[in-house]
């Protein structure tokens, strides 16, 4: 029997629309939804938001050529312009990708992937947060790879190791452009409001972690390849703030604290520590809960 008093999706809110299409599995609409909640944001100067939205819209449809060709050339040439003129904007996550490409210029690569690994041990406890989500396992990996890491850089790793390594960044590709992250669920959160996986998506986070795991193996094979510093400022979790809370991501107390971490890294990191110091610095960061404030 139907329900007479029940809306259609299309006539809901955007919101509305989301949770409905998440529910059931519709993801052109739930592309469309997150598509027409960044414009929507964007028109009312709320590019935070905007950012938030379109990203989210075009990593799905970006995920699968189905999605794609579902929501149609029209949609995506202004959602992926739209990203671009958003690149632009006094975001934070542009101001601090732009701050941080004029200092690894600076650095060596030693340093500079050092850097990386200490946002890598604020994250590890998110991810094992987030591996009890179906098909995220590979994010409770996170901490042993850290390890390894390390430890490559201090004397030779096992071909286990390695190999180790090497899956865990196959399984990290693939759930960038899997249902299990663009439609995943969530899991509690000290700061209140639950995570959601898809809070990874800003600044690509996932294939950050990839890339710099993925580049330290490159290296041991003997081929260099230098680290961009892409997942440096990934702990800032803007996704999450801006979902969860709104308004300017510096005013919130645990962005600021995070910044302030980016930044005395890099002190730490341009005085030379030993690698008895990385290996405290990292342990602390590893039970850190970057959420509480």
């Amino acid at each position: 029997m139907f329900n007479l008093f029940k809306k259609k999706a299309s006539a809901l809110p955007p919101e509305e629309q989301a949770a409905d299409c998440l529910q059931r599995k519709d993801y052109p609409g739930l592309t469309r939804a997150y598509y027409h909640m960044g414009k929507a944001a964007m028109g009312a100067g709320e590019l935070e938001k905007a950012m938030l939205w379109l990203s989210r819209a075009d990593t799905i449809y970006s995920a699968r050529d189905d999605i794609y060709e579902a929501v149609g050339e029209a949609l995506t040439d202004d959602c992926s312009d739209r990203i671009g003129e958003l690149e632009e904007a006094p975001l934070l996550s542009n101001q601090i990708i732009g701050q941080l490409e004029e200092t690894v210029d600076g650095l060596g690569d030693a340093q500079v992937r050092v850097w990386s690994l200490l946002t890598l041990a604020r994250l590890v406890p998110v991810g094992a947060a987030l591996s009890a989500l179906p098909g995220c396992e590979a994010l409770g990996t996170l901490e042993r790879c850290l390890d390894i890491v390390v430890q490559s850089f201090q004397e030779a790793i096992t071909q286990e190791d390695f190999n180790f390594i090497k899956t865990t960044c196959g399984k990290l590709y693939a759930l960038s452009d899997s249902e299990a992250f663009f439609a995943g669920g969530e899991v509690p959160c000290s700061a209140g409001a639950p995570l959601q996986v898809f809070d990874w998506n800003a600044m690509t986070t996932l294939l950050g972690i990839e890339g710099l795991l993925d580049g330290q193996l490159r290296n041991l094979s003997g081929e260099p390849v230098k680290d961009d510093g892409g997942l440096i400022p990934c702990a800032l979790m803007p996704d999450y703030w801006t979902r969860t809370r709104g308004g300017g991501l510096k005013e919130i107390p645990q962005v600021q604290a995070e910044l302030e971490r980016i930044w005395g890294d890099l002190d730490f990191v341009r005085s030379g520590p030993t690698w008895a110091a990385v290996a405290q610095r990292i342990g602390e960061y590893k039970a850190l809960d970057i959420f509480s404030a």
